[in-house]
């Protein structure tokens, strides 16, 4: 694995150098955009607006359009923003990792310790272990600011990137059915359903078969075979009451 980035994290006074790497992979297919008449791939590039002509990366900058004109960044702007940020992963607080809403969750990363910061690594990873709690703090990685997450597991400290509360857009304009009237038995039935179907937790139950059906039908293509369509089987119970279905569910 590559580092995506190299820094540390402040732990009172306890510095601990680490790198991050990227704690996760796409198990999506990976298509190529073509066009239909000769199935040559189609290129996208980047091209100056004024002269329609392709502009090489070395050549781009970036640029906030302020007062109808462009400032120019350069990559030195954007350490000066908040040079300890762009290098320190300050804990901040600590809490109780349910008390965040998994509605913030946004990326997972590895912290791994750099050389002279194993002890420390180690001794962080005991006390939020032991304390039953993560550490939250802020920092910067690809020129913007991260809230993010430090929680222990399995010996070592994991990073979950969190949304700002700013980023979580809010459900006003929803229209979300209030007081609804449930008759006890409709309750009482939809907890048996679920405590039936209660069982802890376990991810890897859990396959990505969407891809997989997929690939079948692109080697069934390669091979000239045209698929079949399966049409979809949507179980009913013949009836709109609420109460029966919730029976028929249960068998």
């Amino acid at each position: 694995m590559r580092a995506i980035w190299t820094g540390a994290i402040g732990f009172g006074l306890v510095n601990i150098p680490v790198k991050l790497f990227s704690a996760t992979e796409t198990s999506r297919l990976d298509f190529d955009m073509l066009d239909r008449k000769d199935h040559s791939r189609i290129r996208y590039q980047r091209v100056n607006e004024n002269t329609g002509k392709e502009v090489a990366w070395e050549n781009i900058v970036k640029g906030y359009m302020l007062n109808d004109q462009y400032v120019i960044l350069e990559d030195t702007d954007f350490e000066e923003a908040s040079p300890e940020k762009n290098k320190m992963i300050n804990i901040q607080s600590f809490v109780k990792e349910k008390e965040v809403d998994s509605m913030y969750f946004e990326t997972p990363y590895y912290i791994e310790p750099q050389k002279g910061g194993q002890k420390a690594y180690y001794l962080l990873v005991r006390a939020l272990d032991k304390a039953d709690m993560v550490g939250l703090a802020t920092f910067v990685m690809r020129a913007g600011e991260n809230l993010c997450m430090i929680r222990a597991k399995e010996n070592m400290l994991i990073l979950n990137k969190l949304r700002f509360e700013q980023e979580i857009r809010s459900p006003e304009e929803l229209n979300i059915p209030q007081n609804i009237k449930l008759t006890k038995a409709e309750v009482d039935m939809a907890l048996e359903l679920v405590n039936r179907h209660s069982a802890s937790f376990d991810v890897s139950a859990y396959k990505d078969e969407y891809t997989d059906e997929l690939l079948k039908i692109i080697k069934d293509r390669a091979k000239g075979k045209r698929p079949k369509v399966r049409k979809m089987k949507v179980k009913t119970t013949g009836t709109n009451d609420l109460l029966e279905k919730l029976k028929a569910s249960l068998g």
